[in-house]
């Protein structure tokens, strides 16, 4: 079964809609607690990781002693932020009573005196979301608490809550743009909906690993202590523990250094690197979650699903698999995904990228040229490398659609400019 099938029909065993009589269903606070500490404390080693766990992987921490100058780079990256646990420093969004509502339904101006709103809230114990739906029989909430934060806040983030050992996703998202509280993509405007599972694939590229409980797709039922927020240098290099046994007992010479350097990859292998997460969600799956090995061929592990040829194809994801239709790409054999982006480090403004276009291109080839002069050279990216909205990440919240904007990875000349 395709892995992008089963993340993206969700299972509505708890929606409730703006209706009487069906209500807000209470979290259970025994059974819904975050384990968070049981992520921060007992068990875990200096890494942060539990090796019974995950054995052969050291975790972040290990790496930065002997690598100090790209791991605290890497620290700021959005690979390493793309999920956190929820505090004051990775929620940008206000908890602030007066700018912490978001309401959806305004009893006040509704023809049945009917509403919902939404109220993101600092308590004691963590940080929650609550619904309160307004009905003609009185009134009704829930609250659940932010378990798991995802997105590192370029674009946005969306939250998870736990119940027991199942992970949810909550109803309530951030975008950055506008500093707005908005329904989670894909989440039906009016409703307020805590029942959406969060399977492993959901994960996959959000985190560098869980430990699912039982073997099947669906799962949404994960080991909480096994949790490892962001994507870690393990991701791409693999598991460091024999490497640093190695390299502490001065054997790494002449027994090999047992860890993966991508730079040494073949063109291919270093674009399937990418590709696991950014080749868009048209694949069926091999393997489980979190096998892939780097400088494996990806094909072991995704089919990858023949894509329309589409003049527009969706920008969302799909990165690599644009990158791949460019004509830079075929006819630069050395080209990869690092040929621009410096893994190690946040991402610079996009059009600075311009100069790796002028290792190849002319400038006064492009017959803008005679138009802008030497000032073309400032922004080749944006003509060529367009922002272009997608659709596959769209919220409707309270009657107005918020859309998000993406890179388009296929480099061409597009209309409305000039053909170079």
């Amino acid at each position: 079964m395709s892995r992008a099938r089963a993340i993206c029909i969700p299972v509505l065993f708890c929606l409730f809609l703006l209706i009487p009589g069906l209500p807000l269903q209470p979290s259970d606070n025994a059974a819904a607690q975050t384990p968070t500490d049981v992520q921060r404390s007992g068990g875990q080693n200096q890494a942060g990781l539990r090796p019974d766990l995950r054995p052969g992987y050291a975790g972040d921490a290990a790496c930065a002693s002997c690598h100090r100058d790209q791991s605290l780079s890497y620290l700021h990256t959005a690979h390493h932020l793309t999920s956190q646990l929820p505090n004051a420093e990775s929620l940008p969004g206000s908890f602030t009573p007066g700018s912490n509502v978001l309401t959806i339904v305004d009893a006040a101006s509704s023809a049945n005196h009917e509403g919902l709103y939404f109220t993101m809230e600092k308590k004691d114990d963590g940080y929650y979301e609550t619904a309160t739906g307004i009905f003609t029989s009185g009134t009704k909430t829930r609250s659940e608490k932010i378990g798991i934060v995802t997105g590192s806040g370029v674009r946005g983030q969306t939250y998870l809550y736990w119940r027991g050992d199942e992970l949810f996703e909550l109803p309530i998202s951030y975008w950055t743009n506008g500093h707005q509280w908005i329904n989670s993509p894909g989440y039906r405007d009016g409703s307020a909906d805590y029942s959406r599972p969060i399977l492993q694939g959901c994960l996959e590229c959000h985190a560098s690993y869980i430990r699912a409980l039982t073997p099947s797709l669906w799962t949404n039922r994960f080991d909480p202590a096994s949790f490892e927020p962001g994507i870690s240098c393990e991701s791409c290099h693999g598991p460091g523990v024999e490497h640093i046994r190695r390299e502490v007992a001065g054997s790494a010479r002449r027994e090999g250094p047992a860890i993966l350097n991508p730079a040494k990859f073949s063109r291919d292998r270093q674009v399937d690197l990418c590709s696991l997460c950014h080749s868009g969600l048209a694949r069926n799956e091999l393997a489980p979650a979190f096998s892939y090995v780097p400088g494996q061929p990806l094909d072991r592990y995704f089919q990858q699903l023949a894509a329309p040829a589409a003049e527009h194809p969706d920008v969302h994801g799909n990165q690599a698999g644009l990158l791949k239709r460019s004509k830079c790409y075929l006819s630069s054999p050395g080209m990869t995904c690092s040929t621009c982006h410096d893994e190690h480090a946040p991402e610079r403004a996009a059009a600075s990228y311009s100069s790796r276009c002028l290792t190849c291109h002319q400038w006064k080839s492009c017959r803008m040229s005679t138009k802008l002069g030497h000032k073309i050279t400032d922004n080749c990216i944006d003509c060529h490398m367009p922002l272009e909205p997608t659709a596959a990440i769209a919220s409707e919240t309270a009657g107005r659609v918020v859309r998000g904007i993406m890179r388009n990875h296929w480099i061409r000349v597009y209309s409305g400019t000039e053909h170079p």
